[in-house]
């Protein structure tokens, strides 16, 4: 092997003689500088015939590839796999670094025809090496990824036990396979509290066994063919995961058409899916490429990616299916999950997905994550249109709260529990309200306002369907109440503010006036007598006239308003009360007037229908219906 060594050196220095002359006198200039540097390369062995000079650097590269073509033709020829024994592989690997270190040598020389020949052969046996390396290559993989450990990235670091197999559960969690010492399979559910672990899908022996093997594919020239292995085998695993894991492969159809409590129960596994892919699975798949082709970056990324894109878009094709489905309110929350879920994975896809090669997956990401933010901004336009759209047909009995308003409010109230979620997503596209400042209001805050406008809007014209303008109030001061109730109860007082809940109880105090007004005002008018300048037979026609209209107009409120609603408690009563204290001292004084006219007074307990304490209690049956209950 040193005379070929020597042979291969002085071929090489003819070679870059031959090659950087003009002429043979400058080859010749050239060669003589060459043996001042080194006794070897002396003017006798450099001026050699080019025919025995050809006949030399030939022989000593033949002597090199029958003994790497001896060599590595009979580990290519092996039935057994060549890494079920350390030896084997390691001599194999010797005569496959021998070869390309023969042909990175010889190859500049592959102009010289006999040179030319021998490297065509090399990179025949070479050929032949890769093809065997790359099964057993292949090999390794499918073995080494029967099992696999969990270990923590941080904290102790220790591996659960080695014969402790692992799969994920259907609801994100890890099922863990123990083997009992009748290798009886007993399956024991371990669910994920945290994603701060990472899975070991090869052991470590067969990672070097791999980085050895690509480390030569690579060098080889061969970097793809093993990179493309790789990912054949490691994008199958994540695929099975993401299935055992519950994500079903839909299209963008599928999704749209799929009923919609189906679709709930897909979005809650997406969501444990996508949590376990970038949390657990893809960091775990990095760290592996970074160890497999430790060494070459471009390799990893690229395989990493492969490995990892076809899942990647399974997960964003079905979030994107979400962002442009319908715009129905009701799916709203499991848009904010989603939408909610991509942004809290942002992270990951960034550090995760942070090369060359991966960059246009982390973008789709951030692209349809704003898409699902432009989707609940659609949702909200639709949830306008819906209050715009619902039409005042039929009055509600009893002037209680409508549907609409309950519907809204409640709905409002649910989605303000994603408060900092809306604003994020409001705040990329802000819209004023009609008539209201923005200057000093969060983009959320006046989206809110917006709607709540529309609502009252809504209202006010439903309230104009009651023919009784008393009931038309009642169901103003019903659903306002129910309006500013459910606002100061939940982060929507906060949104709106202070001045909105004042102004809005100013406004059911009114619909409180109006409804005194057009229901009692007349009741009062008919207690109103002024006896002084009538003589005593005239006051006591007045006052009996007087008297009957007060009961027909008493008995027509309270026969009518006793099925009318008022839903809250607290206001029911007292509005109750208010009613009890402009009219009981009317009518007892006017009662006791009644009873002082002579004429009156001696058939007073016939006249009179009913006592001081009969109208109060007939008061106190007011408002009875069930229409305005919750």
């Amino acid at each position: 092997m040193a005379e070929n060594g020597e042979e291969k050196l002085l071929a090489m220095a003819r070679h870059i003689a031959k090659t950087l002359g003009r002429n043979d006198t400058m080859a010749d200039d050239i060669l003589q500088i060459f043996s001042t540097f080194d006794g070897r390369f002396s003017r006798e062995k450099l001026s050699e015939k080019d025919g025995e000079e050809d006949s030399r650097v030939s022989a000593a590269l033949e002597h090199s590839l029958k003994l790497l073509d001896r060599q590595i033709s009979q580990y290519v020829a092996a039935e057994h796999p060549i890494w079920a024994d350390s030896a084997d592989s390691s001599a194999f690997l010797d005569a496959i670094d021998e070869l390309i270190a023969t042909i990175r040598d010889w190859s500049p020389m592959a102009g010289e025809k006999s040179v030319g020949a021998c490297i065509v052969r090399a990179e025949d046996l070479m050929q032949q090496a890769m093809f065997r390396v790359e099964e057993e290559f292949r090999s390794l993989m499918d073995r080494g990824g029967e099992s696999f450990e969990l270990s923590r990235e941080y904290g102790s670091g220790e591996p659960i036990d080695s014969d402790y197999d692992e799969d994920e559960d259907e609801d994100g969690g890890i099922i863990g396979v123990i083997r009992n010492d009748e290798e009886n399979q007993i399956p024991v559910a371990q669910p994920i509290t945290d994603y701060n672990i990472i899975i070991d899908v090869l052991p470590s022996v067969t990672i070097n066994d791999l980085h050895e093997i690509a480390k030569r594919m690579v060098a080889a020239g061969f970097g793809k063919e093993c990179s493309h292995v790789y990912s054949s085998f490691r994008r199958e695993f994540l695929e099975e995961s993401l299935s055992r894991l519950g994500l079903k492969k839909l299209s963008i159809e599928e999704v749209h058409k799929m009923p919609w409590q189906d679709l709930e129960d897909e979005i809650e596994r997406w969501i444990k899916a996508a949590n376990v892919s970038l949390r657990i699975l893809f960091p775990s798949e990095r760290r592996l490429c970074d160890r497999v082709f430790f060494g070459f970056s471009s390799a990893s990324d690229l395989s990493f990616m492969e490995v990892c894109r076809g899942s990647t878009i399974q997960l964003l094709n079905f979030a994107d299916a979400v962002a442009i489905g319908s715009r129905s309110p009701e799916r709203l929350f499991k848009v904010l999950d989603v939408f909610e879920t991509l942004r809290d994975l942002m992270p990951e896809f960034e550090s995760v997905f942070s090369d060359q090669y991966c960059v246009v997956l982390r973008n789709e990401a951030i692209t349809i994550w704003k898409r699902l933010g432009e989707a609940i901004r659609g949702i909200f336009m639709e949830l306008e249109n819906l209050i715009r759209r619902d039409p005042a047909k039929a009055a509600v009995p009893g002037g209680g709260l409508h549907p609409i308003t309950r519907y809204v409010m409640n709905y409002l109230r649910a989605a303000c529990r994603s408060c900092q979620t809306l604003e994020q997503v409001f705040d990329e596209n802000v819209v004023p309200s009609k008539g209201v400042s923005s200057s000093s209001s969060s983009s959320l805050s006046v989206q809110m306002d917006w709607i709540m406008e529309l609502l009252e809007s809504n209202l006010e014209a439903k309230s104009k369907i009651y023919k009784d303008a008393a009931l038309s109030s009642v169901f103003m001061m019903n659903n306002g109440r129910y309006i500013v109730q459910k606002v100061k109860d939940s982060e929507l007082g906060a949104l709106l503010g202070d001045d909105w809940i004042r102004k809005h109880n100013a406004k059911v105090r009114q619909c409180y006036s109006s409804y005194q007004r057009s229901s009692w005002n007349k009741v009062l008018g008919a207690l109103k007598v002024d006896s002084s300048s009538l003589a005593p037979n005239a006051a006591s026609k007045t006052l009996k006239e007087k008297l009957k209209l007060f009961n027909v107009y008493f008995e027509e409120i309270c026969k009518v308003q006793t099925s009318w609603a008022i839903y809250d408690d607290q206001m029911r009563e007292e509005l109750r009360i208010s009613v009890t204290k402009i009219l009981l001292p009317a009518y007892a004084n006017f009662i006791g007037r009644f009873k002082n006219v002579p004429e009156l007074g001696k058939n007073a307990d016939r006249l009179i229908k009913y006592c001081v304490e009969e109208v109060e209690a007939r008061i106190s049956d007011l408002f009875q219906g069930h229409g305005g209950r919750k």
